[in-house]
């Protein structure tokens, strides 16, 4: 089963306002276990990047100037996503972007079905409790040190663990194949059975403690069992 866990960052939080991508993250799972493949891009939003947005990422339009607008690496990024599952933190957000990106250079959406919230799975399963990525960290002890500013690529990564641990840690459906040597002794032990000594062990009583044994049963007259048993 392969997933792809995405996050972007952006210059502001409403496409239909003009805000626009500015950098794409990606890290891809394989039977919910990292592959090592990751998708990384910085995108010119070709317009200005408020401080607010700034405060948030990092990413300034000096920074972003010569970097490729998003019609140009469309297409890259549909090839690497594929048709898996998208892992998102607050998918409503991405997805919003991601779509009206698509639309505006003339591409199919992404079908929402295919986003997995993760801001969703925590709020249900610590109602209550905070679920943001960094309040998650702190629950699964997740480093994140290295976040001091929101970044894409660092945030799948960092939230690919998280996802993990919310789904019942790293490799929940895994199945151990069993050995030839399990399946010999499982076998074994279906098959065997008590078998009888060809000749019985001797007894480690003394002749003293056996003596002692039948005094004491002979002083229990009738009601001893053993006397019944006679």
């Amino acid at each position: 089963m392969r997933e792809i866990v995405l996050d972007t960052e952006t210059t502001g939080l409403d496409p239909n306002s003009g805000d626009r991508i500015v950098e794409i993250g990606a890290v891809e799972l394989q039977g919910h276990m990292p592959t090592g493949n990751t998708y990384h891009q910085y995108i010119n939003p070709k317009r200005d990047v408020p401080k607010e947005a700034v405060d948030v990422h990092g990413l300034t339009l000096d920074f972003l100037s010569d970097k490729p607008v998003f019609k140009t690496v469309a297409q890259d990024f549909l090839d690497f996503i594929g048709d898996a599952k998208l892992v998102i933190h607050n998918a409503a957000f991405d997805m919003k972007f991601l779509n009206a990106e698509l639309k505006w250079v003339g591409l199919t959406a992404i079908p929402w079905e295919r986003a997995v919230d993760t801001l969703d799975i925590a709020r249900k399963k610590f109602p209550g409790s905070p679920a943001s990525l960094d309040a998650l960290c702190r629950r699964y002890g997740i480093d994140n040190s290295a976040r001091t500013l929101h970044g894409a690529l660092l945030d799948s990564e960092i939230l690919a663990d998280v996802y993990l641990e919310l789904i019942g840690g790293r490799q929940p459906d895994l199945v151990l194949a069993e050995t030839p040597q399990q399946k010999t002794t499982e076998t074994t032990e279906q098959t065997w059975r008590v078998q009888a000594r060809p000749t019985p062990l001797p007894s480690r009583l003394t002749a003293a403690e056996k003596e002692a044994h039948a005094e004491f049963i002979n002083g229990m007259g009738e009601t001893a069992i053993w006397n019944k048993l006679s």
